[in-house]
């Protein structure tokens, strides 16, 4: 794969100057029979009905966490059925592969032995829990719910750009998304087939009960949320009415005889999954961080004796970890015998000598991303960083070249998108959802994230993104089980 910027990037719907691709003829013709004001209307219908829902997230940093709404475009993003078949084989294949990694650290730890993966960067490494030693879990599943960035190049290919396994956010949009779009165009949906995501709380909720306890015949599953100004406060909310289940914090729920209990106004009830969406250091003051006001002391005891199951499993950041991620494609190899079917971007890891000298040679050409960094934080985009920035980060690299990885700067596809001046083309990316359990399922699609600023390749909420519907069609085949 090249890394040159100055290449083309591949447009979603069009092949070249006026051809429209196959998947996004239906949408071409339907889009030229209605006038722009007719769908700045429904624009703005859409903006007032996510307001009213309350379909939001709040920015760290901003005052009393102000709440924002995040831009949705009602350009689909359209894939055929075939293209997202063989882009299911491969995240199923990375997921597994995944999970069999964190299962082996936490255990025998062969990759490391086999001298695949350097020990010091796992054993070491802040999300390694050492209380998650020899623990067998349902199926060896840790990450149950896996959210996968991918991006695709100038050359058509997808890459993965980031595996998520820690709380991987995003699908209540997805969900919304899908709702809004039936709502104001629900023309479009009869005119072809696509493919429904509507029953993802259902899978989520199966998934969940499949990691219970094995003797708990009816399990109660609760999601834990941080509260209410946690930046995805919203999709806790929203999952749990979705799947029917309670939303809980730290506080409303307790730990006698290594079970967990909720508080409610019948007395106390026993949980046996809980769907945690805060980090590991605040789950239990007794054993992680003493100043957690957001966890549940004695948690991690009840876990550890088999009473109570946390999704995703504690530890499991680790394998999400930008400085592991290089190492996914031999991960693929060692566990499962195979070629990974979805390619790594090329990656060059700063703790290694040769890397940092590379990385330093080539900062103007290169994305260098901070190993623990999320949301388009802490990372400078080459190309379009000024001389300043650029000696910035140069002293950073040399004084911490370990918390640093570089990559090629991607010439990540573009899809039509409304923006003040019209319709212009806007990067994407694509975020899938991966649940496992007794079997990995997929809905078809994900979440699709859209640069709004010209020409710029961040796509995070936090740092001004929007959201897209995405369709898988033609979906002859699609399956949620694989």
């Amino acid at each position: 794969m090249t890394a040159s910027p100055s290449l083309l990037p591949y447009d979603e719907m069009f092949s070249g100057p006026g051809r429209i691709r196959a998947t996004y003829r239906r949408f071409a013709d339907w889009l030229h029979a209605h006038d722009e004001s007719e769908l700045q209307a429904r624009r703005a219908e859409a903006a007032q009905l996510f307001h009213r829902v309350g379909i939001t997230f709040s920015v760290y940093g901003e005052p009393q966490g102000r709440e924002r709404l995040i831009p949705f475009d009602t350009i689909p993003r359209i894939l055929p059925g075939s293209e997202w078949l063989a882009l299911q084989a491969g995240l199923v294949q990375r997921v597994k592969a995944l999970n069999a990694f964190l299962h082996d650290i936490y255990h025998d730890q062969e990759i490391i032995k086999a001298g695949i993966i350097p020990g010091e960067l796992i054993l070491q490494h802040a999300s390694y829990q050492s209380c998650m030693r020899g623990l067998e879990l349902p199926h060896q599943v840790y990450a149950h719910i896996a959210g996968i960035d991918l991006v695709r190049h100038a050359d058509g290919r997808y890459y993965v750009l980031e595996d998520n396994l820690r709380t991987p956010s995003g699908v209540s949009y997805m969900l919304e998304n899908r709702k809004m779009m039936m709502r104001l165009f629900p023309e479009l949906f009869t005119q072809q087939t696509i493919a429904p995501v509507h029953h993802y709380p259902d899978l989520l909720h199966q998934v969940l009960c499949e990691a219970a306890p094995s003797s708990s015949a009816a399990p109660t599953v609760v999601i834990l949320t941080p509260g209410r100004y946690n930046s995805a406060y919203f999709e806790h909310a929203f999952l749990a009415q979705q799947m029917g289940v309670e939303l809980v914090e730290g506080r409303d729920l307790v730990v006698h005889d290594d079970k967990v209990w909720m508080r409610t106004t019948h007395g106390l009830e026993r949980v046996h999954v809980i769907y945690r969406r805060i980090d590991d250091d605040y789950l239990d003051p007794l054993c992680m961080r003493r100043d957690s006001l957001l966890g549940t002391p004695g948690l991690m005891s009840a876990y550890q004796r088999g009473q109570v199951a946390i999704i995703n499993a504690p530890g499991s950041g680790v394998a999400d970890d930008k400085a592991v991620y290089p190492y996914v494609p031999q991960m693929i190899r060692f566990y499962l015998g195979e070629d990974a079917l979805l390619a790594n971007v090329p990656t060059y890891s700063a703790r290694r000598p040769a890397d940092l000298a590379y990385t330093l040679e080539h900062l103007s050409e290169l994305v260098v991303k901070q190993c623990h960094g999320s949301g388009g934080y802490g990372m400078l985009i080459g190309p379009r960083a000024s001389a300043k920035e650029l000696a910035q980060f140069r002293q950073k690299l040399v004084a911490h070249p370990e918390q640093y990885i570089a990559q090629p700067t991607l010439a990540l596809s573009t899809c039509p998108t409304f923006v003040d001046q019209g319709i212009a083309p806007r990067h994407i990316d694509l975020r899938p959802f991966v649940l496992s359990g007794k079997e990995v399922r997929i809905v078809p699609g994900g979440l699709t994230r859209v640069a709004l600023q010209e020409g710029s390749l961040v796509v995070n909420s936090s740092q001004g993104g929007g959201t897209k519907d995405t369709w898988v069609v033609d979906h002859e085949g699609v399956s949620t089980s694989c």
